[in-house]
C-alpha cells in the first residue's frame, strides 16, 4: 500500500544576497505542485472527471476518447485527443492470463528537450533535459489480480457476521448511530468465498426492540433459498425500518435462536454465538450524522490513497483463439468512478430533471381529479379545476441579496384561461415534538411561525400566469446572501370557470372524457390518433386543438402529426357543445435512432420522462 503523503509543505524563504541553486527552484516547484495535488485528493478524490470513454473500434482495437482524470496522489491525467490502440500494443497485454482484462490509465512524466549544459562541472552531464512533459500511460491487467481501492475506515457502519464457511459468508450491516423518528436501512450481504459450485439455504428472524417495520412489527424475517453465486459475487437484501422515538440511548439487534444455514455439501459452518448488533440512538438528523462520519476521517487515514496510482477505465472480455484474440464486450459502468465536480452541477441538475418530475405531464389532469367512493360501491371520477406540483428555481453561484431569478415556463395542466397560481416556500424545521426535522410548506408569510424572531424565509416571490399559453413563471428576489444553488416551492393552480361554465358545472358534475393513450412517444413527422373515451355520458362531437404554435398539426378527427423539432407538445381535447368537459394529451417527440421501433404505447412512457 503506497503512502501518498505530500505534506508538510515547505517553501523558500528569500532574503538579500541569497544564492539560489537548482535545489531551491525544485523546492519552489514542489511546494506549489504538492499543495495543488493535496487539495485535488482531499476535495475531489480519485476518478474520471470527464470523457475517457472506451469503445471497440474493431475486433482487436479500442478507441479511448479525450478526457481528464485525477489519480490517487491528486495528479491530473490529461488525454488531449482521442486515441486508437491495438490491444496487443498496450502495456501488460503479454502478461494477461484470464479472459477479462482491466484497462487503466496512469500518470507518467517524461523528460524532453535535450539541451547543452552551460557552466557544467567536469563530472556533470554534457547535455540535460530542459523540460518535463506530464503525460499518461495505458496498461492492461487481469481483472482478478486488481486489488480493490482502499477506503478510509470510519465508524459510520457497524457490521456483524451471521455465518461463515469455506464457501459463503453472511453479514448484517446497519449505521452505528441512527436517528430517532427517522428511517434506516438494514442490509444483509452474502458473499461467495470460493469457486466451489455449492448452493446456500438460510432462514432467520432478526429482532429489533427499537425499530418497527411498515407492518408495525419489531422483527425482520429473512430467507435465501438455493442461492448459487460465482466466486467474488455477492447478494444484498435491503430492509427499511423506522426508528422509534424512545428515551433509550442505545438498542440491540438480536438474532432469534433457531436460525438455520444449510449447504449442498454439508460443509462446516460457524455462526456468531449470541448474535447481537449494538446501535446508538441519536436525536441528530441524518445530514449531521453523515457529515460527522465523513469529517472525522483524519489526515493519516486520508493520506493512504489507492493501492495503485491508476484510474480504471473499462473491463474487456477477450476471446482467445489458437493464435489470435477477439474483443468480445467492453464494460464501463461498473468500473469507472466519476468525480462530481462543481462545474458540472448545472448539467447534472438539468439531466436529473428528466427523472425528477416538476409537473406530471403524463397525467396533467390526474392531479386535478379525485377518486370518490360512491355509496353504491366502486368509484367515479370527479371533475376538478385544481392542479399542483413542485418547481425548483436555480440560483446559480454567488447569489446575493437583491438578485432576481426566474423559473422557466411551467405548464399547470389546466389549459388556457383565467387560472390562479400560488406558490409555497418549502422549509425544513426542527420539530421538538417529534424529535426530528420536518418538511413544511408555508403559504403567505412564514415569519409568523418563527419562534425566535429570526426570519425563516430568505426570498420574496411573485407568479406571472400566461393565460393564453396555459403556463406560469415564478420570480424570486433574494432578501439576503445564500450559499445554496436552488430553491424548492410547491405550487397550486386553480382554474376559475367563466359565467357560462359556472351555470352548467352542476349539470356535468359526473361527466368527463379521457384519452385512451394520454401520452405517446413518437418520432418527428410521425402520426398518431388520440382516441377519446366518454365517462358517464353519451358520445358527442369532439374538438382537438394545439395549445402552442409550432406544435405540429392536429386534424378535426384527432390525427396528430409531429413537427420536425423534438420536444413535449400538448393537445387540448374538449366536447364541442360542452367545452367545460375537456382533457389533455401529450406527445413526446424525439428523433429515432436507426433500427429503433416506433414507440406508440403510451404506457411505456407513462411517468418515464
Amino acid at each position: 500500500m503506497n503512502n501518498n503523503k505530500l505534506y508538510p509543505f515547505e517553501r523558500n524563504r528569500y532574503y538579500p544576497g541569497k544564492m539560489l541553486t537548482s535545489a531551491d527552484f525544485q523546492a519552489e516547484q514542489d511546494y506549489h505542485i504538492n499543495k495543488m495535488r493535496f487539495m485535488n485528493g482531499l476535495m475531489y478524490g480519485s476518478g474520471v472527471i470527464c470523457g475517457l470513454g472506451v469503445f471497440s473500434l474493431d475486433d482487436q482495437s479500442v478507441l479511448i476518447e479525450s478526457g481528464s482524470a485525477i489519480d490517487g496522489r491528486g495528479r491530473e491525467i490529461i488525454v488531449d485527443s482521442t486515441t486508437v490502440k491495438k490491444l496487443s500494443a498496450i502495456e501488460g497485454f503479454d502478461r494477461l492470463t484470464g479472459d477479462v482484462a482491466r484497462l487503466s490509465i496512469r500518470f507518467k512524466e517524461q523528460e524532453i528537450h535535450n539541451v547543452y549544459s552551460v557552466n557544467r562541472k567536469e563530472d556533470e552531464k554534457e547535455y540535460e533535459f530542459n523540460r518535463i512533459s506530464e503525460g499518461y500511460e495505458l496498461f492492461l491487467s487481469d481483472k482478478e489480480s486488481v486489488e480493490t481501492d482502499y477506503s478510509p475506515e470510519t465508524e459510520f457502519l457497524t457490521k456483524e457476521t451471521l455465518f461463515k464457511s469455506e464457501n459463503y459468508v453472511g453479514e448484517i450491516m446497519v449505521p452505528s448511530t441512527v436517528c430517532k423518528g427517522g428511517n434506516v436501512k438494514i442490509v444483509l450481504e452474502i458473499r461467495k468465498l470460493s469457486g466451489n459450485d455449492v448452493s446456500l439455504n438460510c432462514r432467520g428472524v432478526l429482532e429489533m426492540p427499537a425499530f418497527v417495520t411498515a407492518d408495525g412489527e419489531h422483527e425482520i424475517e429473512f430467507s435465501v433459498e438455493n442461492l448459487r453465486l460465482a466466486f467474488g459475487d455477492s447478494l444484498k437484501k435491503e430492509y427499511w425500518v423506522r426508528v422509534q422515538d424512545t428515551p433509550a440511548i442505545a438498542t440491540e439487534l438480536i438474532l432469534r435462536s433457531g436460525t438455520g444455514f444449510a449447504f449442498e455439501d454439508d460443509s462446516a459452518i460457524s455462526t456468531a454465538s449470541n448474535f447481537t448488533l449494538r446501535v446508538i440512538l441519536s436525536k441528530l438528523d441524518p445530514m449531521q450524522l453523515v457529515g460527522n462520519a465523513a469529517g472525522k476521517v483524519n489526515l493519516e487515514m486520508r493520506g493512504i490513497g489507492l493501492l495503485d496510482d491508476s484510474v480504471p477505465l473499462a473491463d474487456l472480455k477477450i476471446v482467445r483463439t489458437s493464435n489470435n484474440y477477439l474483443i468480445d464486450t467492453i464494460t464501463e459502468d461498473t468500473v469507472k468512478n466519476y468525480i462530481m465536480t462543481p462545474a458540472q452541477m448545472m448539467m447534472r441538475n438539468q439531466y436529473l430533471s428528466f427523472f425528477k418530475k416538476e409537473v406530471d405531464l403524463t397525467a396533467a389532469r390526474t392531479e386535478g381529479q379525485q377518486q370518490v367512493t360512491s355509496s353504491k360501491g366502486g368509484s367515479r371520477t370527479e371533475f376538478s379545476n385544481i392542479a399542483t406540483g413542485t418547481v425548483e428555481v436555480p440560483l446559480g453561484k454567488n447569489a446575493r441579496a437583491g438578485d432576481i431569478r426566474y423559473s422557466g415556463e411551467i405548464p399547470h395542466g389546466l389549459g388556457m384561461g383565467n387560472v390562479y397560481v400560488d406558490i409555497g416556500y418549502t422549509y425544513v424545521s426542527d420539530d421538538p415534538g417529534l424529535a426530528a426535522n420536518q418538511k413544511c410548506t408555508f403559504y403567505g408569510n412564514p415569519d409568523l411561525f418563527s419562534r425566535k424572531g429570526d426570519p425563516m424565509t430568505d426570498v420574496e416571490t411573485a407568479v406571472k400566469v400566461l393565460n393564453e399559453k396555459g403556463n406560469f413563471v415564478v420570480a424570486v428576489r433574494l432578501l439576503k446572501d445564500v450559499d445554496y444553488l436552488t430553491l424548492t416551492f410547491r405550487w397550486v393552480a386553480i382554474r376559475f370557470p367563466s359565467g357560462d361554465e359556472m351555470e352548467i358545472t352542476e349539470d356535468y358534475y359526473d361527466k368527463s372524457i379521457s384519452v385512451a393513450t394520454p401520452t405517446v412517444i413518437m418520432g418527428t413527422k410521425e402520426s398518431h390518433f388520440f382516441g377519446v373515451r366518454f365517462n358517464n355520458m353519451k358520445a358527442t362531437g369532439i374538438t382537438y386543438e394545439l395549445t402552442s404554435p409550432g406544435s405540429g398539426e392536429i386534424s378535426s378527427d384527432g390525427v396528430y402529426t409531429a413537427p420536425t423539432r423534438e420536444g413535449v407538445y400538448e393537445i387540448r381535447i374538449y366536447c364541442t357543445e360542452m367545452p367545460v368537459i375537456c382533457t389533455y394529451a401529450y406527445a413526446i417527440v424525439r428523433k429515432k435512432m436507426v433500427g429503433e421501433p416506433a414507440g406508440r404505447d403510451g404506457s411505456a412512457g407513462d411517468g418515464g420522462f
